[in-house]
């Protein structure tokens, strides 16, 4: 019984100590990845004055979802964002696609979630996403002029 009690122990111990040793070596990407979500923020808005969409549906709903897969961050600001986008005479359809990607896709975090979860399924995981967040935005869109609400 003392023995099961200490190969316990032990067990614990080894696996504590490999989760602090992995917690370790993510710490930096988190950090960088932080950073670079901040700084890709901070220079968003005045890309988005300058007049990148109008271009039709498509290509907006493309420019949408890619600028919001790469400035990924808080669903809140997000909606911030999405508002002040809409005020300022963005289409519904890019915003859409930029609020989807903003939090299902995250090319910022990538690295991170390549080390946790594996490069492959990372990278297929984001693709997929995006796919289906222009999907969604122009669905969304085409939705509510049907329904004669936008």
């Amino acid at each position: 019984m003392a023995r099961n009690k200490m190969q316990a122990e032990n067990q614990l111990n080894v696996s504590l100590k490999k989760t602090i040793r992995t917690f370790i070596n993510i710490v930096p990407i988190i950090v960088g990845m932080l950073m670079t979500t901040s700084l890709v923020i901070t220079l968003f808005p005045e890309e988005i004055s300058t007049g990148l969409f109008g271009y039709g549906d498509i290509p907006d709903a493309m420019l949408g979802a890619a600028i919001g897969s790469i400035a990924a961050g808080h669903p809140l600001a997000s909606y911030l964002l999405g508002g002040e986008l809409l005020s300022a005479g963005t289409g519904l359809i890019a915003v859409t696609a930029m609020l989807v990607t903003w939090v299902t896709v995250g090319i910022v975090q990538l690295p991170a979630e390549a080390l946790m979860l594996g490069t492959r399924f990372a990278v297929y995981r984001n693709i997929i996403s995006f796919c289906t967040a222009v999907i969604i935005a122009l669905l969304t869109v085409y939705t509510l002029q049907v329904l004669g609400v936008a």
